[in-house]
């Protein structure tokens, strides 16, 4: 009796699941009420809707009713286009299907279908990062000690998949309680973040416009706190040499995540060397620590470091995860306001948490990366999925030419992305 009873039920369980990938991606909107906003938006965009439609073998992370509410009632909206809704939607798609069951603790940075260079220089398209998170399971449907699984998008924006796995002929949709926010540029990124200072530094040194267009780099942004500690010597500092300083915080060509950073050396931008060290998810960079990892910008990561980097003095002794105090680099140098770097700089004004705090071990709990400072998770690690296709290898491609890509829509029409942003238009 138990062995029919089980085979019963195991045979509606797969009856139902076939059923539910024959159904179109038109139909499975139609028929899940959570999704009946994203299905009035869309009959806006008729040619969207039929692109979407069409697009085969995808993850949709598909904004819930309350979540597309939250976008329409944000001030902007109204002159929203019709490119920059296709941007949006591109950015909630995933290449391959990626199941839930595919996402671990350890962040995972899926390409996605946003490759518009007016958004985005990241090679094979634009990241988003995907983990499970400490918290529970929201949807009540499910088992609540399960974790939840969190997507985080620019400005570390996180969205909480709140009903996952619904299955349909060309793919699987997740569906977030929170619509995703397309990375910013590097400059607008750091005042968002509150990092006003190397704002300021970039200006004064006109690298700017350089980073803002740049493709596929790790930026290690300094704190305020930590220009603060070498404010003696940076006040007499030639434009060339802060500059050449600022360009030994870029990896060029490069994008390296947190759970892709191992131990090794790697080249800067400026041709100076880093010294990569992660030791009990703690990393350093020479002797500076990561407290802020995976901040996505347009044109790939930022990390917040405790103090800024000095190419002149690269070869110090191993840093100490026991200590707390940020290591000043720079040889005689002793806090001191900041003055012209943060003269006339806008206040920071995010309410995203998450882009402005800090913590010790940014790579706690992380697999151990082998192969060098940039493990073999670089670039674009995908969760493990069926056909998880969309690339992986962003951080290889040529950037010979790194102020050669387009800026002009970069800085304000991306940040149109989530409901917090388009205020800024």
């Amino acid at each position: 009796m138990y062995t029919k009873t089980f085979l019963s039920t195991a045979l509606a369980v797969a009856l139902a699941s076939a059923q539910n990938n024959s159904q179109s991606l038109n139909a499975l909107i139609t028929n899940e009420g959570e999704l009946s906003g994203l299905g009035t938006l869309l009959e806006s965009y008729p040619d969207l809707a039929d692109t979407l439609s069409s697009a085969q073998n995808i993850t949709l992370f598909a904004p819930s009713n309350a979540a597309i509410s939250a976008l329409q009632r944000s001030p902007g909206f109204e002159s929203i286009t019709e490119a920059q809704v296709g941007a949006l939607l591109n950015y909630h798609i995933v290449a391959g299907e990626v199941p839930s069951s595919a996402i671990t603790e350890t962040p995972t940075f899926a390409h996605t279908l946003l490759n518009d260079t007016a958004y985005t220089n990241v090679t094979d398209g634009q990241v988003l990062a995907a983990r499970l998170s400490d918290d529970t399971e929201t949807d009540e449907s499910e088992d609540s000690d399960t974790p939840a699984v969190v997507i985080t998008s620019g400005l570390k924006t996180e969205s909480t998949v709140v009903q996952a796995d619904l299955n349909y002929t060309n793919g699987i949709v997740h569906v977030i309680d929170t619509v995703l926010t397309i990375p910013l540029n590097v400059s607008t990124t750091a005042y968002a973040a509150n990092l006003t200072a190397l704002a300021g530094a970039l200006t004064a040194a006109n690298l700017v416009d350089t980073l803002d267009a740049a493709s596929d780099i790790t930026v290690f942004a300094p704190s305020n706190d930590a220009f603060s500690a070498i404010g003696s010597a940076a006040g007499n500092l030639s434009t060339q040499q802060l500059g050449e300083i600022l360009q030994y915080h870029v990896i060029n060509s490069t994008i390296a995540y947190s759970s892709s950073l191992g131990n090794g050396s790697v080249e800067t931008l400026g041709g100076g060397i880093l010294n990569i060290t992660v030791t009990d998810g703690v990393v350093f960079v020479n002797s500076a620590r990561v407290i802020n990892a995976d901040i996505l910008i347009s044109g790939g990561v930022m990390h917040v470091i405790d103090s800024v980097l000095n190419p002149n003095n690269s070869t110090q002794s191993e840093p100490d995860a026991d200590e707390d105090e940020p290591v000043v680099q720079f040889s005689g140098a002793s806090s001191a306001p900041l003055g012209a770097l943060t003269s006339g700089a806008p206040a920071a004004s995010t309410t995203v948490t998450a882009l402005v705090a800090t913590t010790e071990d940014v790579a706690q709990g992380y697999p151990t990366q082998t192969g060098g400072a940039i493990g073999t998770g670089a670039g674009g690690s995908e969760p493990t999925g069926s056909n998880s296709g969309g690339g992986g290898s962003g951080s290889e491609s040529s950037s010979s030419d790194m102020a050669s890509m387009p800026t002009g829509a970069i800085g304000a029409a991306a940040l149109f992305g989530g409901a917090a942003f388009l205020a800024n238009l």
